[in-house]
């Protein structure tokens, strides 16, 4: 079935608690077969604890909740990397609201926001194994590089950056 009542909300830090209830469900099942639990669980203390979100959102990161009527069903961040390119840095439903068009409607939703301020790009990356770089490149977004990020602890993030002209 798909959504049909979407509405989105600016997230602040009162809302951690919702952002981490996500990804806590999103992560595991989203992963688990392209890195280790070790790596997931570390990754999500790195990146998600209170203090890194608190951080995150202190440095300039917009992120917004996606509700179905009443119910949080995604959430999504993003930055200005410079003038004219914006980073999105996480986009994430909930497994049983994937393939609604929420992403989508997402995307669109943060297009409009970052286009007034002079954004022409919109650049993301994903796991090089993930399921998801279909799903952006018919959004539109194109594969512009491929990196290896060192995150600590022996881990590596094996990322396509991808990016699209808003």
């Amino acid at each position: 079935m798909p959504a049909i009542n979407l509405t989105i909300e600016k997230a602040t830090e009162k809302d951690i608690p919702l952002i981490q209830d996500i990804t806590n469900q999103v992560w595991p099942e989203t992963y688990k077969a392209i890195i280790t639990a070790g790596q997931i669980t570390y990754m999500l203390n790195m990146m998600y604890s209170t203090a890194s979100l608190q951080k995150q959102m202190n440095d300039g990161h917009t992120f917004i909740l996606v509700k179905d009527g009443d119910a949080y069903v995604a959430f999504a961040s993003y930055a200005p990397v410079t003038e004219n390119v914006y980073k999105l840095h996480k986009i994430y439903a909930l497994a049983d609201q994937q393939g609604k068009g929420i992403g989508r409607f997402i995307i669109n939703h943060i297009i409009k926001e970052i286009k007034p301020a002079g954004a022409t790009t919109l650049q993301l990356d994903v796991n090089r194994n993930n399921k998801a770089k279909g799903f952006y490149e018919k959004l539109g977004f194109k594969v512009i590089e491929e990196k290896d990020t060192h995150i600590g602890n022996g881990y590596y993030m094996n990322d396509y950056v991808m990016a699209m002209p808003v």
